[in-house]
């Protein structure tokens, strides 16, 4: 039987039917692909991406609309872990140009999360460079950076921010709702890390914070400044505060402290240093207190500035003896005389004639004191005013003198305001508006008025206070050529919780002018100098703060002479 040869037809057909099959596993495929599967494989080679939009903060402003604390355009660069492909080499690129070190920025772009900071508060200037690298799973978060123009300029004031933009001290603490503002953010489509261009989104446009103006009057806060710097430094005090107030308004213009602090950088300074002391630090008035218990004996018609007192060297009362800060015989004094020279043995007899110690508790919380003074100001200390359930046998006593109870240099300053506007206390004020983004102005709450003393008392109070920088009196260092000034000195045994013990002293001066038309109040307060008392350390500051004031607000000298004021009695 001979060869057969293949059938050429059968291969033929064979072979087209296994082309056959390929092609519909082919087609099968791609079927799977463009149809069935379609969402999920373009789910998978795009990634719907969410970046928060920081809103702008609002702008910190004096009085006069000059900024203190403002934001500047920022830009934080953020990173999607699970896009980026190569972190090492990314990492490479980027250092150089973020100034983070590229084994920092490989751990940080090196993960699973979705979201993480690769550096923050970079120059926008630095974002574009970034941008041009076209790193995969490299985004921005658009923000803004804290900055003061006036670096240490009433920054004991103002506080500062921490690293994420919120507020950490002062008035960026305290007004943290007001000030930042409403984030938003925008959403998009990306493929590789990447942003898809022209593939839509959705935005939800941030809303910037408000700006807010304070009462606060730069250049005066410049001069108070320099003011308790120098005498701090001179003195080798502790710390000192300047607090310059309106006594008709209750606008404080001025908060001064010393040593301050840059918010620009605030970790380089103690902690201390970066609170504010004339709110938060508390401490026994000492002479300047006097006038509280003025206030009482003349508004229950119990004596008169011309009542004359015979004054000894020492005086016992609750078992307890009082002197004066010098030695003297009997001293024949006026009232006003015992103001003038601040006998605080003179002040005790005077007081005896209220008929008990307690009738002056009631003068003191009137003023305001041993209660917060409605400034909301993170820390500040209301101070102590013990009941007269709590005194002892001679606390009421130590209290006619400004001992025995606590306070801060703003409720001091509230105190002679007080007087200064005819016996009518106005609460004390920081914030003059907050202006919101789109214009509208919002007006600081009117503050409160308390009829405090009469307007006679408070005027018999004021010629006192004139006599105190008169001829003979304690504080001549804060006279001012032109004007007529009012005023009391105070040194005071300071307490120093270190040791629970009294240590040291506390210096001051508080006063206004022009005495027959009180514009300004000037408190100066030096905490444990080295040496003087308040009239010759906190005297010469008070007359350098308040003739720049008088001089900035253009109050003009009033022409009128100041009363000769009787010390001595024949």
């Amino acid at each position: 039987m001979g060869l057969r040869l293949a059938d050429s037809g059968r291969r033929t057909r064979a072979a087209l039917l296994v082309f056959a099959f390929i092609l519909s596993l082919f087609a099968g495929r791609l079927v799977q692909l463009q149809g069935i599967d379609a969402a999920a494989y373009a789910a998978d080679a795009t990634q719907l991406t969410t970046v928060a939009l920081q809103a702008t903060r609002g702008t910190i402003r004096d009085d006069k609309g000059y900024p203190l604390a403002t934001s500047v355009q920022a830009v934080n660069i953020t990173t999607d872990q699970t896009l980026v492909t190569n972190p090492s080499a990314e990492a490479a690129q980027l250092a150089p140009l973020v100034g983070v070190d590229a084994a920092t920025l490989t751990r940080r772009l090196s993960g699973t999360a979705r979201f993480a900071y690769v550096a923050k508060l970079v120059t926008p200037a630095t974002w574009k460079k970034v941008e041009a690298l076209n790193l995969a799973g490299i985004f921005a978060e658009k923000t803004s950076k804290r900055v003061y123009p006036a670096g240490p300029l009433a920054a004991n004031v103002i506080g500062f921010v921490g690293a994420d933009g919120s507020g950490l001290g002062g008035l960026e603490y305290q007004l943290q709702n007001e000030l930042a503002g409403r984030n938003g953010s925008a959403t998009f489509d990306s493929a590789g890390g990447l942003a898809i261009p022209g593939a839509g989104g959705s935005t939800t446009p941030p809303l910037p914070g408000a700006d807010v103006w304070l009462t606060i009057d730069r250049d005066v806060q410049w001069e108070a400044q320099q003011a308790i710097t120098a005498a701090v430094h001179s003195s080798r005090a502790l710390s000192g505060t300047v607090v310059v107030m309106s006594p008709g308004t209750g606008q404080i213009l001025a908060l001064a402290t010393a040593p301050t602090f840059d918010p620009n950088n605030p970790g380089a300074a103690p902690a201390a240093d970066r609170g504010n002391r004339a709110l938060t630090e508390a401490y026994e008035p000492g002479s300047t207190g006097k006038v509280i218990t003025a206030s009482a004996l003349l508004s229950n018609n119990l004596i008169t500035p011309q009542t004359r007192l015979t004054v000894p060297n020492r005086i016992s009362r609750g078992g307890q003896s009082f002197k004066d800060y010098f030695n003297h015989g009997d001293l024949k004094l006026t009232y006003a005389g015992t103001i003038a020279l601040s006998s605080n043995i003179g002040t005790i007899e005077a007081a005896d004639r209220l008929g008990g110690m307690t009738r002056l508790y009631p003068y003191l919380r009137a003023f305001g004191l041993g209660r917060p003074l409605g400034l909301d100001f993170p820390g500040a200390n209301p101070g102590i005013v013990p009941p007269p359930s709590q005194w002892s046998a001679t606390t009421g006593y130590t209290m006619t003198f400004g001992q025995g109870y606590s306070v801060n240099a703003v409720q001091m300053a509230s105190v002679y305001a007080t007087i200064a506007n005819g016996g009518v206390r106005v609460s004390p004020s920081l914030v003059k508006q907050t202006v919101t983004p789109d214009g509208v102005v919002h007006p600081a709450a009117t503050p409160a008025r308390t009829r405090v003393i009469s307007p006679s008392v408070a005027a018999e109070i004021t010629e006192m206070l004139e006599g105190v920088v008169g001829p003979g009196g304690t504080g001549p260092e804060a006279r001012i050529a032109g004007y007529r000034v009012a005023g009391k000195t105070g040194t005071a045994n300071r307490y120093d919780a270190s040791c629970g013990c009294y240590r040291g002293y506390t210096m001051s001066f508080i006063g206004f002018a022009p005495a027959d038309n009180p514009q300004v109040v000037v408190a100066v307060t030096l905490q444990n100098p080295d040496g003087g008392g308040g009239g010759s350390l906190a005297g010469p500051v008070f007359r350098q703060v308040m003739q720049f004031t008088l001089q900035t607000e253009q109050v003009p000298p009033t022409g009128a002479a100041a009363p000769r004021v009787q010390i001595f009695w024949k």
